[in-house]
């Protein structure tokens, strides 16, 4: 029944990282391994209100580690730790428009894979620089680098997907 209700959940938060569903469904049935074998870990709160939320965070986290476990032992990373933030500023990034989840999923898909990944540990799961810094193995530097390359790289896919759009309705 978990892994009937949960599935979707986790399918969804591991499409975020990989991006082919083959092996999001490997990694989805890796992470119900080990909920499975680590659900006696789980800290259930005192307000049964708060436990499906808690505990959909709790697998989340899995997930997200599952994936950059596995993302990690298929390829090298090269870092970029001779690169300071003075060289890359940090810049804000707003978007607005109507884009379906699709188009942002494949926006995603479409930047180098360590900017993804810290994309989505940053701005999507809400881990701090130095908690990526620790699960990447990389510098605190290079985390906000990173996140500053994939937001400049989403900001030039979604111009292009954009002047794309315009171009075919118009």
């Amino acid at each position: 029944m978990m892994y009937k209700s949960f599935y979707g959940y986790l399918m969804g938060i591991i499409l975020r990282y990989v991006n082919n569903s083959y092996d999001g469904e490997e990694l989805v049935n890796d992470c119900f391994i080990k909920i499975f074998k680590n659900i006696d870990s789980f800290q259930p709160p005192s307000n049964s209100v708060a436990l499906q939320k808690t505990f959909k965070g709790w697998i989340a986290r899995i997930a997200s580690r599952t994936a950059i476990d596995k993302l990690r032992t298929l390829k090298n990373q090269s870092y970029v730790d001779d690169l300071s933030e003075a060289e890359h500023p940090v810049s804000n990034v707003s978007v607005t428009s109507d884009l379906h989840v699709q188009d942002i999923l494949k926006l995603l898909n479409d930047l180098p894979e360590t900017h993804r990944l810290v994309f989505n540990l940053y701005e999507i799961e809400g881990f701090a620089h130095d908690e990526i810094s620790k699960m990447m193995n990389i510098p605190e530097s290079s985390s906000r680098v990173y996140l500053t390359r994939a937001k400049n790289k989403l900001r030039t896919l979604y111009l292009k997907t954009m002047v794309n759009s315009y171009e075919k309705n118009g």
